[in-house]
């Protein structure tokens, strides 16, 4: 089956950003906005340096502070203006952003079980689901490619980046934790003869070459 054309004479590269600094539990981490850690200020320079030899005609970030302290890191030695969209921050998730995880499964076991059983559109209280996010930032991230004259960095969060590739792959958002997509990874969408192709899913810094978005 054909994928859809979605981005027409276009490169995007999605970067998702820095590393935060870790809590001893596992926390559900969505539009709360923690800084970078030292080591994702760290990533986020060395993934500037590898992209330093990549034109790029825009760049594009989530307005949330880990977003845009990524986007100047990376690129702070370019003459190109940062912009910065809400479209493009993370899933809002409510009243359980910021929260343990084990908190939740603990306090509302019925909702734990109703999240896994429909992780693509469960929504916790007060909150978007995958499939909002979906609508959400994915056109947005079309309208960004469509005026695009050459390649065009975003750099976001992990469940933006996994939700447009789920669209891409025509995968169901059942599965998109089966894309994994560490901090400061490298996600490459490339538009060949009509037809968009994923030409990388988080690409480490260390392996970032010219050879990757030909």
């Amino acid at each position: 089956m054909m994928i859809p054309k979605i981005f027409p004479e276009t490169m995007l590269c999605l970067m998702r950003h820095g590393a935060i600094e870790a809590t001893k539990e596992r926390r559900f981490v969505g539009q709360i906005d923690p800084p970078l850690s030292p080591d994702g200020r760290k990533q986020s320079e060395w993934q500037g340096r590898q992209l330093m030899n990549i034109p790029f005609s825009a760049v594009w970030c989530s307005d949330l502070k880990r977003a845009y302290e990524t986007a100047e890191i990376v690129c702070r030695d370019r003459d190109l203006a940062i912009q910065s969209a809400p479209e493009l921050r993370e899933i809002n998730l409510g009243r359980w952003d910021g929260v343990a995880m084990s908190q939740i499964r603990e306090q509302f076991p019925d909702l734990w079980q109703a999240r896994g059983e429909n992780i693509g559109h469960f929504r916790p209280p007060g909150a978007e689901s995958f499939a909002d996010l979906q609508q959400r930032a994915v056109p947005f991230i079309r309208r960004i490619a469509a005026r695009s004259a050459g390649n065009t960095l975003i750099i976001t969060h992990a469940g933006v980046i996994r939700v447009l590739l789920c669209q891409v792959l025509q995968m169901p958002l059942s599965q998109l934790f089966k894309i994994h997509l560490d901090y400061g990874g490298l996600t490459i969408i490339k538009d060949i003869n009509g037809m968009s192709r994923v030409k990388a899913v988080n690409l480490y810094p260390a392996l970032l070459t010219t050879d990757n978005l030909i």
